[in-house]
């Protein structure tokens, strides 16, 4: 069966507001609404700057939002919602922020626990407005409908993915990245690459998603070394904004592979930032599945306008080294078998992929 006859559905929020000073928008929709019980949920750093949403009402915000969230955050933040009980969620900040946020809208007086809803389309409803606003140009979080926390005891992702935690109201303000630095800049980037080009690449690939994904990965391979740069070039936050959403956009019908699995053991086992594994990772796992995957390969390579994706980072400043980043060398195969367990995003690659694979990709970037 060819990619074209392939069922799809895509998914979008109702409304989403893109382009510099949109962030204002947030408090006017909330007030035309009438939504005045207003939750934000935000890391430390966003949580100081809500003003500019200009939102109205009692407002609360719970700006406590690990970097990676486990369910000991995602609980306190439960709480704060049990006590607040707002009409609006609010998610403010990086993925870690949105995702959470996706949860709050949804888990607070449903009866449902985190566990009850883990896995594709478990969610019963929601009976709270969900706005979502990123601050990074990264994960594309927020057009998604997908949600991810550690679980500290076992140290792995757990997935929520439900069609009632899509946003009604996605509002991207690129000015809100401009405070973004560039090492943080150069990683959240290419995670949004990371997205584009693994669902590009992926079997479960599509047409319809080829579009946004070739397009996100040409817009991180014209302005993300701009950014880096020069972090007050408007031109380029809003072409990294746009390429995150793209990624997005490919999140759901397609989702992420090898790329995504083998980063996530850096993140929950030695709390390396998502967007930095990812990068790390990057171009040991697109090298990885070229053979299975050549024209795709090529076309995202061009796009970036390089040949070498190692070199590509490397240029951004971003370390590519695992021994630098703290990670000892004897938990590399712990880690091999972690990411080789997770089915979700393994079983679509286009390459099939071994324990002992994994462990020499782990190897390479070591």
């Amino acid at each position: 069966m060819t990619a074209l006859l392939q069922p799809i559905e895509i998914l979008r929020p109702p409304r989403i507001e893109f382009g510099p000073g949109r962030a204002k928008l947030v408090g006017e929709w909330a007030a035309e609404r009438g939504l005045r019980r207003i939750l934000v949920i935000a890391g430390r750093s966003n949580a100081g700057r809500v003003a500019v949403l200009g939102l109205e009402g009692d407002v609360t915000i719970f700006g406590e939002v690990k970097p990676e969230p486990d369910i000991p955050n995602l609980d306190d933040a439960l709480a704060l919602a049990d006590r607040v009980k707002p009409d609006l969620i609010i998610g403010f900040g990086g993925g870690s922020a949105l995702d959470l946020a996706k949860l709050v809208a949804v888990l607070p007086g449903s009866g449902q626990s985190l566990q009850d809803v883990v896995g594709p389309e478990k969610v019963n409803g929601r009976r709270i407005a969900l706005v979502q606003m990123p601050t990074t140009a990264g994960t594309g979080s927020e057009a998604g409908t997908r949600a991810l926390v550690t679980d500290p005891v076992t140290q792995a992702k757990l997935a929520v993915q439900s069609r009632h935690m899509l946003a009604d109201l996605a509002v991207v303000d690129p000015d809100l990245t401009m405070s973004v630095p560039p090492a943080v800049t150069a990683a959240t980037g290419v995670d949004a690459l990371a997205h584009c080009a693994e669902a590009f690449t992926s079997k479960r690939a599509h047409p319809l998603i080829d579009l946004y994904a070739l397009e996100g990965i040409r817009l991180v391979g014209r302005y993300l070394p701009r950014a880096v740069a020069d972090g007050s070039d408007a031109e380029a936050r809003a072409g990294l904004a746009l390429a995150s959403l793209y990624g997005g956009y490919c999140l759901g019908p397609v989702n992420t592979t090898a790329g995504h699995a083998v980063a996530y053991p850096l993140g929950t086992r030695h709390h390396i930032a998502h967007g930095l594994a990812c990068a790390v990772i990057f171009p040991h796992t697109l090298a990885f599945n070229a053979p299975a995957a050549p024209e795709k390969t090529k076309l995202t390579l061009d796009a970036l306008g390089t040949r070498d994706g190692y070199d590509w980072c490397a240029k951004l400043g971003i370390e590519m080294r695992l021994s630098k980043l703290g990670v000892p060398e004897d938990d590399l195969p712990i880690m091999a078998k972690e990411a080789h367990a997770i089915r979700r995003l393994l079983d679509f690659n286009p390459r099939d992929i071994s324990a002992e694979e994994i462990l020499g990709l782990y190897r390479s970037a070591f």
